[in-house]
């Protein structure tokens, strides 16, 4: 459960933009969308090892 304390005489949209930092946070969105549908390990892993390539790749031709 999030809290955000509200002071005396505070903006209700700062409050709320606090409230939506700490949600974005916590990360909750992303693992609902993770969650919607089932991916298999293996492909979640092969999909892993692609951006891995990827990345590296990128820092290669940055050294170059």
């Amino acid at each position: 459960m999030i809290i955000v304390p509200v002071k005396q005489g505070e903006n209700i949209e700062r409050a709320l933009k606090k409230f939506k930092r700490k949600f974005d946070r916590t990360g909750t969105m992303r693992q609902l969308r993770d969650r919607k549908e089932f991916k298999k390990p293996s492909a979640v892993k092969r999909r892993k090892m692609e951006k891995a390539r990827y990345v590296q790749r990128l820092r290669q031709e940055e050294l170059e």
